[in-house]
């Protein structure tokens, strides 16, 4: 087995939690290898740190998996993660849907493994990652099958582009025999048809689960504006809930398709409509022309994937949270949102702040909230941290 150097001083990120050490962090290695091959990684003094993935061509360029020496990284090794990862999920989540493996958190670096319904969707983004994913997807048809809950098919949404930075191809198709790609499941008492192929990402965004639910209750009877409402979650919610009425706005056509589709599914598309839009142009419309809401909800993309672009993310976030103030009743309720790990939550609860002087609206916090459960915050990985969640009570100043 090749070994790593780490130089003196460096690793402090992995040696306070992480599992990532970067190729500016190492001093050489020792041993011949291939990239993705599992590596000892030492300290500078020769001090055993962990066993891991390595890659050269990553910046990430090793990615540890124990920090145990004898441990063996073997398929009883995916095995005994893969049964802690299904145990955590059905300890703390509705399994019927949920995140099954969501990357550093559960071990196994650059995947993750959504499950809808009967349905895997496999992301993987790393090299080392990519040679174990046979094993680690047969392991988890295995654990699923004990539990009652066998699978149908498997697809993988290997598409992302941060595979070429791998030096990896983009990947997309059936792992194993092919099925109908669109799959509905049961979310909160709320139907949807998740198209697995095509939709953002996995096919649809599991961890504001519990955050519709939250929302939902205040719902009832309102007047309801869901931004970004992509497929329709927020506002399906919403109208379950007893909304009067729901209008929810996306720029993309496909998701607003299938927003549509879902109303109709879940029989309240007499009380939910949806326009593709632009919600940056949209918002100031509604403003200008009067519109007022019992509940607003901004439930954007992330506007940043990098440090250097947070100054830019924090304008936009300024600028709807400013737009979608004023366009709540004096005493209605916005929920406000931030999935990028990189818009912390300071910064974050400062913007809303700004954005609340320049609303003239005071805020009265009703709760914070993160990812759900199934999506598991590691400490010390910031990664593993990205969605920060907001309601609030919005008044005007008096």
């Amino acid at each position: 087995m090749a070994k790593v150097w780490i130089k003196k001083g460096e690793g402090r990120s992995f040696k306070a939690g992480g599992l990532w050490i970067y190729d500016n962090e190492i001093d050489r290695i020792e041993g011949n290898f291939e990239n993705g091959d599992i590596v000892e990684a030492v300290d500078f003094d020769g001090y055993f740190l962990g066993k891991g993935f390595i890659n050269t061509k990553s910046k990430i360029s090793l990615r540890i998996m124990t920090r145990k020496r004898d441990t063996v990284i073997d398929r009883a090794f995916i095995d005994s993660l893969v049964g802690s990862a299904v145990q955590y999920r059905a300890d703390t989540v509705d399994v019927s849907s949920c995140r099954l493996i969501f990357g550093e958190a559960d071990g196994f670096p650059g995947l993750v493994v959504d499950k809808f319904s009967d349905v895997l969707v496999v992301e993987s983004l790393a090299l080392g990652i990519d040679r174990m994913k046979a094993d680690i997807i047969e392991s988890l048809k295995a654990e699923l099958k004990r539990r009652g809950m066998p699978v149908r098919g498997v697809y993988e949404r290997s598409d992302a582009k941060v595979r070429l930075n791998e030096g990896m191809e983009r990947v997309k198709g059936f792992i194993g025999e092919p099925f109908d790609t669109k799959v509905e499941i049961e979310e909160n008492g709320v139907k949807y048809i998740v198209n697995v192929a095509d939709g953002q990402k996995t096919g649809f965004f599991l961890d504001q689960k519990y955050n519709r639910a939250a929302v939902g209750r205040l719902c009832e009877g309102a007047k309801v504006l869901d931004c970004f409402t992509h497929t329709g979650s927020f506002a399906l919610n919403a109208a379950v809930c007893g909304a009067k009425s729901v209008l929810g706005a996306d720029a993309s056509e496909l998701g607003i398709e299938q927003a549509r589709e879902n109303a109709v599914l879940n029989g309240v598309d007499d009380r939910v409509s949806f326009v593709c839009r632009d919600v940056f142009e949209l918002l100031p419309e509604l403003v200008e022309s009067g519109e007022l809401y019992d509940v607003v909800i901004l439930d954007p993309p992330a506007f940043t994937k990098s440090r250097s672009s947070v100054k830019n993310a924090v304008k936009g976030y300024r600028e709807i949270n400013t737009k979608g103030m004023r366009l709540v009743k004096d005493g209605g309720y916005l929920a406000t949102c931030s999935c990028s790990h990189f818009m912390e939550q300071e910064l974050f609860a400062r913007t809303i702040a700004e954005a609340a002087r320049g609303a003239h609206k005071r805020l009265r916090q009703v709760e914070f909230r993160t990812q759900s459960p199934d999506h598991p915050i590691l400490w010390a990985a910031d990664e593993s941290y990205y969605l920060k969640f907001y309601i609030f009570q919005v008044v005007n100043e008096r």
